[in-house]
């Protein structure tokens, strides 16, 4: 199965985690401050706290900021632990629309701000498939508003705005390293701002809120958590982070095969990346024409069967029970469409151009014989 984002293990990879697993500490050593210090260094920003899913970096974020009762502004089209952690930390969720390239829609954010602005405690914006969003209209509306800004980068290590590093920009900034992004440490994430208070706070909380004072004793100042990433996994990540541009570049290369094979089909429309912009390219979405929305599961199922593999990104938040619970009903036209349209397909560094060109021909056979049942 060639499947639609993969982790890259390699020799180099095997060899490190070997090497931490024979070392006298596991978990709380020195590892943990060098994946850190690398990162720090590759983004840009001063300060990082390593943890053990994005998940838990955004959790972290709406608790650093005391978001309880306050309403954290955020897009619909993104994983659900975005507005979940949100919940998590006290707070109330409200989505704001998304514009064609699946980021939210700046223009809207700003309505909504201008309509009232009395009780938001954040905006979190996700950089949809490793492209950034307008950080510079964002960043203004935080600033005039007095808003803290959280990037969920999650999508998007590597990639730039305006030859700044996408994850350096806002007041706290989210990571992930789960195995289908460019770079892997297992499961894990990572919290990054140029706020020392922030990081001090989110490193105090992701060990219980206990810090040693000297010997055997130590206090607890906060309510904290269990969001410790090893030294283990810290030791693969500061070798993958070394690959990551080499990874970065393989995946370009495939976007931009696709780019030019697929443009002026009949079939669906691709997200032309800004050229003030780099994607770190964490998807390569599609977009299926109208006539094709009702015949998407037929193709997603047609895609497997060649052992493509294909995945949606994403189900709107709203549209989980859990949501509609809590929110009822909510449509949101551009995220709607975009929904009915998307589909994700191969394309990371560890295929190869004939992969490319297998995906592209299959993709092309499926949809023309799709094609002869449009919907009604």
């Amino acid at each position: 199965m060639l499947t639609y984002s993969h982790q890259n293990i390699d020799q180099s990879d095997i060899e490190v985690i070997l090497k931490a697993l024979k070392d006298e500490i596991l978990t709380g050593g020195k590892k943990v401050e060098e994946f850190e210090k690398s990162l720090c260094e590759y983004v840009g920003v001063k300060y990082a706290c390593v943890l053990n899913s994005a998940t838990s970096a955004l959790h972290l974020a709406y608790k650093i900021l005391n978001l309880k009762d306050k309403i954290v502004l955020s897009t619909p089209l993104t994983f659900a632990a975005t507005s979940n952690t949100a919940l998590m930390a006290g707070a109330k969720v409200e989505f704001i629309d998304i514009k064609s390239d699946g980021n939210i829609d700046e223009n809207k954010l700003e309505a909504r701000l201008k309509k009232d602005s009395k009780n938001i405690g954040a905006i979190c914006v996700v950089d949809f498939g490793g492209n950034s969003v307008e950080m510079d209209e964002i960043l203004y509306l935080s600033k005039k508003y007095n808003i803290p800004l959280i990037d969920d980068a999650s999508h998007a290590l590597g990639a730039n705005y305006k030859d700044k590093k996408v994850g350096s920009m806002a007041d706290l900034n989210v990571f992930s390293f789960h195995p289908v992004k460019p770079i892997t440490t297992f499961e894990g994430g990572a919290l990054l701002s140029n706020n020392e208070d922030f990081i001090k706070k989110a490193k105090l909380l992701r060990s219980h809120g206990i810090e040693k004072k000297r010997l055997w004793d130590s206090d607890m100042y906060e309510l904290g958590y269990n969001y410790r990433l090893s030294d283990v996994a810290c030791a693969l990540g500061i070798n993958q982070l070394k690959k990551l541009d080499i990874n970065l570049e393989k995946r370009e290369r495939i976007a931009r095969f696709y780019d030019e094979e697929f443009k002026n089909n009949p079939y669906f429309s691709t997200i032309k990346i800004k050229d003030y912009k780099k994607s770190s390219r964490h998807l390569y979405p599609i977009l299926l024409f109208p006539e094709f929305h009702c015949k998407k599961e037929e193709i997603f199922k047609a895609l497997i069967d060649k052992k493509i593999g294909v995945q949606v990104h994403y189900k709107p938040t709203y549209e989980f029970s859990f949501y509609k619970n809590l929110m009822g009903n909510i449509r949101l036209e551009n995220a709607d469409h975009f929904y009915r349209a998307e589909l994700s397909i191969p394309c990371h560094q560890e295929m190869s151009l004939e992969d490319a060109k297998f995906v592209k021909e299959n993709l092309f056979e499926i949809l023309e014989q799709v094609k002869k049942a449009y919907c009604e």
